[in-house]
Formats: structure tokens, sequence, C-alpha cells
């Protein structure tokens, strides 16, 4: 593609300061040159793109995604759809997502052992549009934890890997490692949704985790866990856990430990299935009355507290997750932007800074990739928004606001006109 020289547009680079009018070259897959206010880029032989006064800024990014899920209402559904049927979906699910401007997103499992990995090789080789990807192992689980359906007279397959005891666990890591997994997902707390594992219960021991953690680290890969409760974030610091899933009950002793390491691990509060869940999950048999029953309440409270506490001492809390399931489904991931700032009292600025540049350092981990700004040297993952986000976050809950998307210099959604004649000013 020849070069590509963005004119008349507002400018959020992902650091969070105010949007600025300018000019960006895009070069290959790479941003070549940032020009701000009335500079001008010689951009000698680019195409250029008259932006109209739309927003310019980084793509998202979900380190808490699940584009392997199938908008399941229950575990046993997920288990009892065939894997070339999961396949299909999760290839939906990937263009969905790069439809919705995430042009990077880092699993938080699968629902079949592979169907991540296959995933993101066929993104990889161009054959599928998707964003970028780190492919996941399905769920650790001991028996008895949160996922395990299983009953004594009757086998059922659903969204876990059942491992007990450290000898299983390496062996079935070492396989997932085998097969070509970025990531390895530890189930460690339980979860309001099981009745036999509540969410305060640390349902893996502390030898399982090691053992998953020596293999890890022994090969270069990173883990995630579900972890909810205040042991279950303890055993994340311990044994080097990057992806910290909701981290709700964590005490502020342990949220002490989270300040001294930050540079170690991010936190995804992934509350959006619970405000769904308590909100309007009726039609799946979880009514109002149920959720309360079941503390929902208490649970997004919680978490909107320790997300605050953590933002407070520096520690890098992401959006997203836990996208997926049939009352929380694909394609509404960008309602989470919403609830930050509704539901905790972040600014837009604050969370689409979440969104794309400390999301793009999480992804990146030690891999040399600069994503998630616009700058020069950083990849070409950007949208155009036809709005401003600043202003109003909700704007990037409609695809139909996205007047471009490029992921890796390459357009997913070319450059359109913008639908109304408004010009975006920087936010306040």
């Amino acid at each position: 593609m020849a070069n590509q020289l963005f004119t008349d547009v507002m400018i959020f680079d992902g650091t969070g300061k105010k949007s600025f009018p300018g000019e960006v070259l895009v070069q290959g897959n790479q941003i070549k040159a940032v020009a701000k206010g009335n500079q001008k880029i010689a951009g000698d032989g680019a195409t250029v793109i008259d932006g109209g006064g739309a927003t310019l800024m980084p793509g998202l990014v979900n380190c808490h995604g699940h584009l392997a899920y199938t908008d399941f209402a229950s575990p046993d559904e997920a288990g009892n759809t065939p894997p070339e049927e999961n396949m299909l979906i999760a290839t939906y699910n990937a263009r969905t997502a790069l439809d919705h401007g995430f042009t990077a997103v880092v699993s938080g499992s699968t629902q079949k052992p592979r169907i991540d990995i296959a995933l993101r090789n066929e993104i990889n080789a161009g054959r599928i549009p998707g964003p970028r990807m780190r492919a996941c192992s399905t769920q650790f689980n001991p028996t008895g934890g949160p996922w395990d359906s299983r009953q004594m007279h009757m086998d059922h397959e659903s969204i876990f890997v059942i491992a007990d005891g450290p000898i299983e666990v390496r062996r079935k890591v070492r396989e997932f490692i085998r097969e070509g997994v970025d990531i390895v997902k530890l189930t460690i707390s339980g979860d309001e949704f099981a009745e036999h594992a509540g969410e305060e219960t640390t349902v893996m021991a502390e030898d399982e985790v090691a053992a998953a953690a020596e293999v890890v680290h022994s090969r270069g890969k990173r883990m995630a866990a579900h972890a909810r409760s205040d042991g279950s974030v303890r055993l994340c610091l311990k044994y080097g856990v990057t992806f910290i899933y909701h981290a709700t009950f964590a005490t502020e002793r342990t949220l002490d430990l989270l300040e001294k390491h930050k540079a170690d691990h991010v936190v995804c509060p992934a509350m959006g299935a619970i405000f769904t869940t308590l909100y309007e999950a009726g039609e799946w048999g979880m009514t109002r009355e149920w959720a309360l029953a079941h503390r929902f309440d208490r649970e997004l409270e919680t978490a909107c507290e320790v997300t605050q506490k953590l933002f407070k001492r520096g520690v890098h809390v992401l959006p997203f997750g836990d996208y997926g399931f049939a009352w929380n489904p694909h394609g509404t991931d960008a309602r989470d932007l919403e609830h930050f700032v509704n539901l905790m009292g972040f600014t837009p600025a604050q969370v689409l800074t979440m969104a794309t540049n400390w999301g793009g350092q999480a992804f990146a981990g030690d891999d040399p990739l600069a994503l998630g700004q616009v700058k020069a040297g950083y990849l070409a993952d950007l949208l155009l928004v036809d709005g401003d986000p600043l202003a109003d976050v909700t704007l990037l809950q409609d695809k139909d606001n996205l007047l471009m998307v490029m992921k890796d210099g390459e357009y997913h959604r070319a450059p359109l006109k913008r639908r109304t004649q408004r010009r975006v000013r920087a936010a306040e």
C-alpha cells in the first residue's frame, strides 16, 4: 500500500493528553511522522486522506478477550459446541472485534483447546480478518473449581481443563505450550456463579500454581489467572502471573503488594459481565432477585472500589473482559469504557489511555512491539472516529462511528467521509 497521509484530523495520541489538530503519515506498517497544529508533513507521493476534523486515535486493545467463546448461556452449552462450529464462530468473533476497533486482543482463555492457536495463526497468515492476538489455553481448573460442571454419574465437557496436583498440572501446561499457546490461564479462585466454589474461595493449591509457573516461565510464556479472592491474588503476585483478572476481594495489604510490584502485573476487573448479570440477564434465568441473592450488587460495588484504589496506587487497570456470554455478547465490549466513566469516575481521557496505550504495553510484554500510541515509530493500528470520544466514550460502542479501521498499516475499513459536518473539538 502507498504511504497514507491523514490531514485535518484531531489526534488523540494515547497518552491521556488533550486531542490536538494535526497530520499523521503512515509508511508501511508504521507511523512515520506526526505533526501538530499548523505544521505540515511532506508526504510526497502519499495518498492524502482528509479526515474532515474527525478523531484519529490508536486501536483499542483488549487484554481479557474470549474470541473463542460462543456467546453461550452455560458452561455445558459451551462444552456441547463441536470444535468445528466453535472455530467458525471464533472467526466471526475475530472479525466482529476488528469491526469494532479492537486491533489487538490478549486472550483470557479459549473455549476448546486449540481454537485460539488456530485462530491466531490464521489471522497472522492473512487468511481471515482479526486483531493481533495472544493465544491462550483453556482455563486450568482443579476438581471442584468454579467451572467444574461434571457429575459423578455423568461427565461434561466445558471451558476448562481439569488438572489436580503439581504433576498433572506440569504435564498439561507442557501440552498447551507444545501446541503453541502464548498464555496459560489458571482458575485460582472461585466465582459468584458457582454454588460449590464461591468468589472468596481460593480453589487451586499453591503447589499447583507453583508447578504451572515453573513450566511457563522456563518456556518464556506468560500467565493469566481468574483471581477474585485475596488469597488467589497473593498467589498471582508470588508466582508471576501477568494478567490478573478481577482482584475483587484483594485486601489493603495485598493492594500494597500490587503497588510494590506494579511493573510486573496488570489488573482487568472485567465488570461488564457483573453489570449485565445484575441488570440485564433475566432472559437467561438470572432475574434481578437471583442476582441480588447471589450478591452481584456487592461484587460490582467492591470491584469498583478496588479498581479505583489500584489506579491511585499506580497499578495499570484495564477495561474490557468477559464478553462472549449470551447476556454479555461479543460486539458490546466497548460498554466497558462507559462503565469505567459512570461507575468509577474515571475521565474519558484516562479510560482511553488504559484502552490503548496501557493495553498496548501489556499486549507487547517483552516483545519489542510498539503499539497503543499515535507516535512516530509505533505500529499503524489506527481508528478514525466520527466525533470526539474524549467528550463521549459511548461513540465507540457503535461501529458505524468508525470511519476507518487500520491494522498494521492495512485497511480493514477504508476511510469513509464523515456522516455529519460537525467538527471535533479537544475535550475540556
